[in-house]
């Protein structure tokens, strides 16, 4: 990666409104997160319309601060970028509006970014030495996908996805299960938490998430064993039958469900193609006990992983101004009809 860039970069595609602004696509100069979790607890996830005027209320305001803070001038500026895909499309709207509107009022570029491709930059923040061919698995709540990156001129380098979820994500799994099990929203710190003290092979669940079709996942059955589990047979509307130890061991015997399978899938795909890194990003991979089985399963078998901290795994900008970084040096360009795209 060779040029010099100074980005203010957007995100907006689900439920975090961020701004950033970096400079070569490490230095960061300054940055906000808006977290809209309290907004969302009330209804046990993420409601759209609700995302969406919360991102507008903040999203400019928070713009105007951060460019006081970081004593940056919009003239100072070489680039826009926003999130454009893949997300929640008025998420999203919102975002590369403020975006399109501030790069034509700026008279700057405008440069479109992938989410995905921000969280698996995340990971090439935390460890410099990265190299390509690498497997990259991306999880959170909208995503759980295995990537082989390979060498390109745009840096993060031509993906090929491996493998999916054929249903629902990992992510969203942990916030139904924390919810079956009382346990409240986010559903992934609070599994994390209440998994402490848990015994991990209370319920036979540890490969509930392996569909035997290769390399892709799985995660409504496991939403489904934990419903029965904590609910009986009247499902989700029927009591919590379970008490605090037993709470606690269904919360670590799915997170154990989940590690498996994710840690089983990422080092399957990394031997079989004989690749020296793994990276990892999205929001679940804050959680402590994917990162630590993961880390362990790699180093045995020589595999060197990246890993972001865990203030890049949830969706920021920061990663956003990474990505965008490389592909404004690699003279990327999007016009001001740039579309928003779902998935």
């Amino acid at each position: 990666m060779s040029g010099s860039s100074l980005i203010l970069a957007l995100e907006s595609s689900c439920d975090e409104t961020a701004g950033a602004i970096v400079r070569d696509g490490r230095d960061v100069l300054g940055q906000f997160v808006a977290s809209q979790i309290d907004l969302h607890r009330a209804y046990g996830g993420v409601v759209p319309e609700v995302a969406c005027r919360a991102h507008m209320e903040c999203l400019l305001p928070g713009v105007d601060t951060l460019l006081r803070e970081a004593n940056v001038r919009p003239d100072d500026l070489d680039a826009v970028a926003v999130t454009n895909r893949p997300g929640l499309i008025g998420a999203l709207l919102v975002g590369v509006s403020a975006a399109k509107a501030l790069a034509f009022g700026w008279e700057k570029p405008l440069i479109g970014v992938d989410h995905i491709e921000g969280h698996i930059a995340a990971a090439g923040l935390a460890e410099p030495e990265l190299t390509t061919p690498y497997i990259a698995l991306v999880v959170s709540g909208g995503h759980t996908n295995l990537y082989l990156v390979e060498d390109s001129r745009q840096g993060v380098g031509d993906m090929t996805c491996l493998a999916s979820t054929l249903d629902d994500a990992a992510g969203e799994a942990f916030d139904k299960a924390a919810k079956l099990l009382g346990l409240g929203f986010p559903g992934g710190p609070r599994i994390e938490k209440a998994a402490v003290g848990g015994n991990p092979k209370a319920y036979n669940w540890k490969n509930a998430c392996l569909p035997p079709d290769g390399e892709n996942f799985s995660f409504s059955g496991l939403k489904t064993a934990v419903m029965y589990a904590a609910r009986g047979r009247a499902g989700r509307k029927g009591p919590l039958l379970l008490d605090e130890a037993g709470v606690k061991n269904a919360a670590a015997s799915f997170q154990e469900a989940v590690t498996h399978a994710l840690v089983e899938r990422a080092m399957s795909a990394a031997t079989k193609r004989g690749v020296k890194w793994l990276a990892l990003g999205g929001g679940v991979a804050a959680n402590g006990y994917l990162r630590s089985a993961l880390q362990r399963a790699a180093t045995e078998q020589g595999i060197r992983v990246a890993i972001p901290p865990m203030s890049l795994c949830t969706d920021n900008a920061v990663m956003i101004a990474a990505r965008a970084h490389v592909l404004f040096t690699s003279g990327v360009r999007d016009e001001l009809d740039l579309e928003t795209v779902a998935r």
